[in-house]
């Protein structure tokens, strides 16, 4: 998830110094229910500066298809979980390679960011890193409102207290919406009523808060109708647009809502069209919805009643979540392998979608679009995240990352590689990059026979008299390369300007005058590989391409001003975190790199954002340093770093080591091992242990392993040391040496449970202790934390462990896993004595070995059920260990 090269230009400014203590933490994108929301106010979250985008609506256009199927008249409509979980997701990206950096927007015409649970939270505005990158590419992105059916824990009180109105006629949930909206800068709500217990009366009352929500809004904003809940109030799905539900979307010639997502189970879509043209609405207005969440380009979709043969479009299309191509992915590569079939089909090629399967890609029937409209358009094939950093071609962070914030516009054809022969390959790739984590590498073998033309970007581009163009590539070969130019005049014919055929060992730029062709606008930009000689293992790395006019010069940005720490948090005095805060410096600025210095006067890149906050990720403390100084650095339009500004955070005093262990087993037969593992704080660097009645009976070993011969008690006792002090643990007791120990057994397997809550019959609290993890079987618990599960044993036993299998054994998000739990046991069910405390776990089943203990009663005190806000419990088994 290094040193600064020279070349950039940094001066070292220090802004402030601080020592504080006050709580950082992790900043996370909004999710609310009804009542939450309508408390929200930015100036008391906290979070809320981080969660603003930056990067305002582009515009786009759509030109010229090049599928001579596709049309532009039908829109796409996506509803996309672009993250694992409502709660939990990090406001500018995190230190994981791996994360839906979603990148074919030239397809989309609309964003819905999919979220919000019972557990969580039903109203979801989109995080800020997607935002950027929608607006980027010239796309609204819009926030759901879900109330979801009881069956997944809805409640209709939650529909209650959206509906409330003011005796002025106001809604005040709908004001907060639009003043969410408005504060983080995104484009509208998709509205989802699915909540069961609703009447004609609550109808009405929906149809004048979504009336009076189209009339606030701003005319940029978009508010979109699911078809669900119908003039009765009830939820039936029509698939359809008809009188049962078309009062949502227009009444009386007024406009309720922009849009209606049509359920997915529809066979008459005209009959939709024909309703909505009666109402006096363009039947593109309905976007008739596929639900591609379990197969993705294998669901099986009557594309004839949407887009019939040799006729016009029906209505538009609505796509239900196309993140199936990250959730069933296996890797970032078989992602973009995906995500490209998916839209593009199964040839791989946007101009060329016949095939003899059923999916032939949304490229097959929409025109793409464009946002490369202006200069200077500058791109390196930055995909949004990365497994390193470069800057100019310097290597500035070895660790993973994602922030779609940094996202480049990618290639509206992906891919066109015209050759009469074998074409070479084009992937975007995160082995190398000039900037950023990616870039757009070309391989294979290359002869005259197979020369290949590479087309890249649908554009709109006016060449002036001092407009230049500059390729930066890097290959072992010679780059056998050339740029190609389509004009406005004569769009299929492409100019070819050579690039110098020389080999490099490094990055490499080549500027190119394009004056020769002044007042031309360029309408496609290629790549063109040709050799006379065969090289057999060709292959390039192209990491950027950038058009911009000469005589509009760029000076060095400024170092921001007011830079300064606002919060600041220290972990077991090895790690801290820090949020950071400047003033804006110059419109030409694109962004702000952060970075951290060292020990040894290296730098290492902690991240980048176009906002003027930023949040410092938990740093671990190097060498024992008393302070860390952090720089931010401008970057403009250009990608050329201005002078940076520094802060310093100090450390606090080293400390001494806590000591903490524990045993894998508790109870074991004579003459059998058990491994102790130290949990000790990081800091500890030296270990002594004391095993009574153990071989060997001390240890300087970290996690030993020990032999117990003979029957009976033990106690266990660790002394961790460092330079600045020890701490001494002693679990008396702790192991158990008994012939029975072969006689362990799951003792809650079948057993009379209860607890708090039950999400349903099919999730009830007998679940967990019913040996499967299989079919869904679990325990849930919605509601009020905590959640306690307990179950009875029949009688008093001997415990010595137990093991929690969590979210992930049953196959849901690791974000689902229980973070922190405790585990209480009982003689007589009233009075309780804490045995196990956990806090922070991330794993997918854990076992807690304890001292021997005699008990007949068992609870599971959920306390914080996953790794996020999300307050639902879910335990697939319940294991208590002993004789």
């Amino acid at each position: 998830m290094k040193k600064i090269g020279a070349g950039l230009i940094f001066l070292f400014v220090v802004c402030a110094t601080f020592s504080t203590s006050a709580l950082a933490k992790q900043p996370y994108s909004s999710y609310w229910f009804p009542e939450q929301l309508l408390q929200w106010n930015p100036a008391t979250d906290p979070d809320a500066a981080f969660n603003r985008s930056t990067i305002l609506l582009q515009d786009r256009f759509a030109g010229e298809g090049i599928n001579p199927n596709a049309t532009k008249a039908p829109k796409v409509m996506a509803l996309s979980a672009l993250n694992p979980g409502t709660s939990g997701v990090p406001s500018q990206g995190s230190d994981k390679f791996g994360a839906n950096t979603f990148s074919y927007w030239q397809y989309v015409d609309k964003l819905v960011y999919w979220g919000g649970s019972a557990g969580e939270g039903i109203i979801v505005p989109p995080s800020a890193d997607t935002i950027d990158a929608a607006h980027k590419n010239g796309v609204p992105i819009i926030g759901t409102v879900f109330f979801p059916p009881t069956v997944y824990g809805g409640k209709y009180e939650w529909v209650k207290q959206m509906l409330q109105q003011n005796s002025d006629g106001s809604f005040p949930a709908a004001d907060k919406l639009l003043q969410v909206a408005d504060y983080y800068g995104f484009d509208g709500w998709f509205i989802n009523q699915e909540t069961e217990g609703g009447t004609a009366a609550d109808a009405q009352q929906m149809k004048a808060f979504l009336s009076y929500l189209e009339s606030k809004k701003p005319s940029s904003m978009h508010i979109v109708w699911y078809d669900s809940m119908t003039k009765e109030g009830r939820i039936s799905w029509q698939n359809a647009l008809n009188d049962k539900n078309a009062m949502f979307l227009q009444e009386n010639g007024k406009q309720i809502t922009g849009s209606m997502f049509l359920n997915f189970w529809w066979n008459d879509l005209k009959s939709s069209a024909e309703k909505a043209e009666s109402l006096g609405r363009s039947p593109f207005d309905l976007y008739a919805g596929i639900d591609v969440e379990a197969k993705g380009y294998d669901t099986k979709v009557k594309w004839n009643l949407l887009f019939p043969d040799g006729e016009p479009a029906v209505t538009s299309l609505g796509i239900y979540r196309p993140d199936w191509a990250f959730n069933s992915a296996e890797s970032m590569e078989d992602f973009f392998i995906r995500e490209n079939k998916f839209w593009v089909g199964p040839s791989g090629n946007p101009g060329n979608t016949a095939s003899d399967q059923a999916w032939k890609g949304i490229a097959n029937d929409v025109v793409e679009s464009s946002p490369v409209n202006e200069l200077p358009f500058i791109t390196n094939f930055n995909t949004g995240s990365g497994q390193k950093y470069y800057v100019q071609g310097k290597q500035v962070r070895d660790k993973g990352w994602n922030n779609r914030s940094l996202q480049d516009i990618l290639p509206t054809w992906r891919w066109i590689a015209d050759s009469k022969g074998t074409p070479l390959t084009p992937v975007l790739d995160w082995s190398d990059a000039y900037y950023g984590g990616s870039s757009l590498k070309v391989s294979g073998e290359l002869s005259q026979d197979n020369a290949t033309h590479l087309k890249l970007y649908k554009t709109d581009l006016k060449i002036e008299a001092s407009t230049k163009l500059a390729v930066t590539y890097k290959t072992q070969n010679k780059p056998s390369l050339k740029v190609g130019l389509a004009f406005e005049d004569r769009p299929d014919q492409f100019v070819f300007l050579d690039v110098k055929d020389k080999a490099s060992q490094g990055w490499t730029t080549e500027t190119l005058n394009l004056t020769p062709y002044k007042g031309k606008r360029i309408v496609a930009l290629s790549l063109y590989f040709d050799t006379k000689d065969t090289i057999t293992d060709y292959a390039i790395h192209i990491g950027q391409l950038a058009i911009h006019n000469s005589n509009e010069p760029t000076k060095p940005l400024p170092a921001v001003r007011g830079l300064k720490v606002i919060s600041s948090d220290f972990r077991d005095g090895i790690y801290g975190d820090a949020r950071l805060q400047w003033m804006q410096t110059d419109q030409q600025t694109k962004q702000y790199e952060i970075y951290r210095v060292l020990p040894d006067g290296s730098e290492v890149l902690v991240g980048a954002t176009p906002n003027h906050v930023f949040y410092v990720p938990e740093m671990r403390r190097i060498d024992k340093e008393a302070a860390t100084v952090l720089k931010v650095v401008p970057v403009n339009g250009r990608y050329e770093q201005g002078q940076a500004s520094s802060v310093t955070i100090h450390w606090p005093a080293y400390p001494q080591p806590v000591a903490e262990f524990k045993a894998d087993r508790t109870l074991v037969a004579p003459g059998e091992s058990v491994t102790f593992t130290d949990l000790s704080t990081e800091v500890t660097e030296g270990w002594s242990w004391a095993f009574e009645g153990g071989s060997p009976a001390a240890s300087t070993e970290k996690n030993p392993v020990v032999t117990f011969n003979q029957e009976g008690t033990y106690s266990v006792t660790l002394t961790a040391t460092n330079s600045s002090g020890q701490d001494t643990l002693t679990k008396k007791a702790l192991i158990t040496v008994s012939k029975q120990a072969g006689a362990v057994k799951n003792l809650a397997l079948g057993q009379t449970t209860s607890a708090d809550h039950e999400c349903g019959a099919a999730e009830g609290s007998s679940n967990a202790v019913d040996g499967k993890v299989t079919d869904n079987s679990k325990w849930c618990a919605l509601g009020n934390l905590p959640h306690w599960l307990q179950v009875d044993l029949g009688a008093e036993h001997q415990i010595s462990a137990f093991v929690i299998k969590n979210a992930e054994s049953g196959g849901e998000s690791p974000g689902f896993n229980t973070s922190d739990y405790t585990i209480q046991v009982s003689s007589d069910g009233t009075t309780w004595t804490d045995v196990v405390s956990v806090q922070g776990n991330l794993a997918a089943e854990t076992t807690d070995a304890i001292a021997l203990v005699k008990a007949r009663y068992v609870k599971l005190i959920v306390l914080k059920p996953s790794q996020g806000a999300d307050t639902a419990a879910r335990i697939y088994e319940f294991e208590v260990k002993g004789l």
